[in-house]
């Protein structure tokens, strides 16, 4: 699934692309097989279109094995200069021979002289003394010490390529320039530009965009937070939205802005600015956006992102009883409330239901009171009059007159009504919502919350 963190980094990408006149290439690095499936990789572009990255906006994808043999020429080139060398000691001889076994490989194999052989991985020569410093856009300058780099594996036994070096390879025979990716890379980035200058390139520039957390600030975790894009569409939150919102992570356009579309930001937008402290990702706020973003819809365009929620296989109602006119007229109503396109059906479906899915808890709400009865017998005596015209504004004053006559304000009054109609008691506003259904239906509704009430 296509990681929220790894969205945000495809959206830096993606701006400072447009900014410099430059292409954003999409590169599906495969080298771990297990890892590596078409349904994978066409999850990411149609995550990737959803966003509004279609296959016009970046050039590949490419595939990392595919230049394999590249990568192998590198390993090869770094052995035969004396930046590389064979190394046989297994995993479990590493550590015995270190009293802490997290302090890496010793360099036994250094000076041994070893050549190419099964088994026998190809290790860099990291060099003796000195530091690494990466340049960092986001972070600044970050050093790193040779003496904790241990000399590490470039390719395995069988002859490949780890994704240290292919990645190495692959960026400089693409021109990338900029490498802009999360946080958690930036331990591999010494080793790649140690690599970058002994083939003898100019490393890209590099910017490590802050980590992503949940509310507990514990980095975001696909085994306990929602972290998936799909999940996010799946749920109903627009794509300009959560574009918005992902810039925001640990950037910030300045003037107290927040609501922005993504072509706004682009001329806005450095590198430089991003806050190199974890980002917060609040769901909360990322729905309290896409609020602002449904609502912002002409109703038309509502309407049809609707759609598709409204013909889920989940929804309560039977599909021939779906009627997209009786939808239409609450569109406006519904449109002002949801915060996610997912929660349609549950504002709509007392309209294409022969009775109200009812809340349980709302009911018990709403008709432990004494007057609930007498309210609900008044209201169906009153709705019943042939005279009383089946709008919005005549339904309301019928139902004060009703509370007035037990003592009630409109909103006492209406809560009985509410949870016999729509079963909840929230939802579209009531009297709007009963001119829609009709009389016949919100009368036998009433009847049917009595007839629960008297048993």
């Amino acid at each position: 699934m296509f990681h929220v963190g790894n969205a945000r980094s495809l959206l830096l990408n993606w701006v400072v692309a447009r900014q410099s006149g430059g292409t954003m290439v999409l590169r599906i690095e495969d080298t771990d097989t297990a890892r590596s499936r078409p349904e994978w990789t066409e999850g990411i572009l149609q995550a990737m279109a959803w966003l509004g990255v279609d296959d016009s906006q970046y050039e590949g994808p490419y595939f990392q094995t595919d230049y394999a043999a590249k990568h192998a020429k590198a390993a090869q080139r770094l052995f035969a200069e004396g930046l590389a060398y064979y190394c046989d000691c297994t995993r479990e001889q590493v550590q015995q021979r270190r009293d802490n076994p997290n302090l890496g490989y010793d360099g036994h194999c250094r000076e041994r002289g070893l050549e190419a052989a099964a088994g026998r991985a190809l290790r860099f020569r990291v060099p003796e003394g000195g530091t690494t410093v990466v340049e960092d856009r986001i972070r600044g300058r970050v050093e790193f010490p040779h003496s904790a780099l241990e000399d590490f594996v470039i390719a395995r036994g069988d002859g490949s390529a780890l994704f240290v070096l292919a990645n190495v390879v692959d960026d400089a025979e693409m021109g990338i320039a900029h490498v802009i990716r999360g946080e958690e890379h930036l331990s591999n980035t010494p080793k790649q530009q140690l690599l970058w200058q002994a083939l003898g390139h100019i490393p890209p520039v590099w910017a490590h965009a802050p980590v992503l957390v949940n509310d507990r600030r514990q980095k975001l975790s696909k085994r306990r937070d929602k972290v998936s894009l799909e999940s996010y569409r799946a749920e109903g939150f627009l794509p300009e939205a959560m574009v918005n919102y992902l810039m925001l992570l640990g950037w910030a356009p300045g003037e107290d802005r927040e609501i922005m579309p993504l072509d706004q930001m682009v001329p806005l937008f450095d590198l430089a600015d991003v806050n190199s402290s974890p980002a917060f990702f609040d769901e909360k706020k990322l729905r309290a956006f896409n609020g602002e973003y449904i609502r912002a819809l002409d109703t038309t365009e509502f309407v049809e992102r609707c759609t598709p929620y409204l013909h889920a296989e989940n929804v309560p109602w039977p599909k021939e009883a779906y009627d997209a006119a009786t939808f239409a007229r609450v569109a406006p109503l519904a449109q002002s409330r949801v915060s996610v396109l997912g929660e349609i059906a549950a504002y709509v479906d007392f309209l294409f239901l022969e009775q109200p899915v009812r809340d349980e808890k709302s009911w018990a709400k709403a008709m432990r009171s004494d007057t609930a009865r007498p309210v609900l017998a008044d209201t169906l005596d009153r709705f019943t009059d042939p005279a009383l015209a089946w709008e919005a504004a005549s339904l309301k004053s019928a139902l004060e007159e009703v509370g007035a006559g037990h003592g009630l304000k409109l909103g006492k009054a209406q809560a009985p009504v509410r949870v016999a109609v729509t079963g909840r008691t929230v939802g579209l506003p009531l009297f709007e919502s009963l001119e829609v259904l009709g009389r016949d239906r919100t009368l036998h509704r009433i009847q049917a919350a009595l007839d629960r009430l008297n048993a």
